[in-house]
């Protein structure tokens, strides 16, 4: 029985490019940015709440957290971050 080689090939660049974006963001970190950072994993719907206002983004956060968490977390962190 022949045994056939099978190539797969992964495309990692978005993963890169965001890394990229996100080391340049934290490179840029001023103390306000630090505090909304730590309060983004303390209480993420309060620091997206101080950051973007009762928007879109606060909605979604406050169900995500109610959700789990982590997930919260990790959307506080990006609106944070990037917005």
């Amino acid at each position: 029985m022949a045994v056939k080689n099978i190539n797969i090939n992964i495309d990692f660049s978005s993963f890169s490019d965001f890394f990229n974006r996100l080391g340049e963001r934290l490179g840029h970190l001023s103390g306000s940015d630090m505090a909304f950072v730590v309060l983004a994993l303390i209480m993420p719907p309060v620091a997206v709440f101080l950051k973007a206002g009762f928007t879109f983004h606060f909605w979604v956060n406050l169900l995500l957290t109610i959700m789990g968490v982590v997930p919260g977390q990790i959307h506080a962190l990006w609106v944070v971050l990037f917005l």
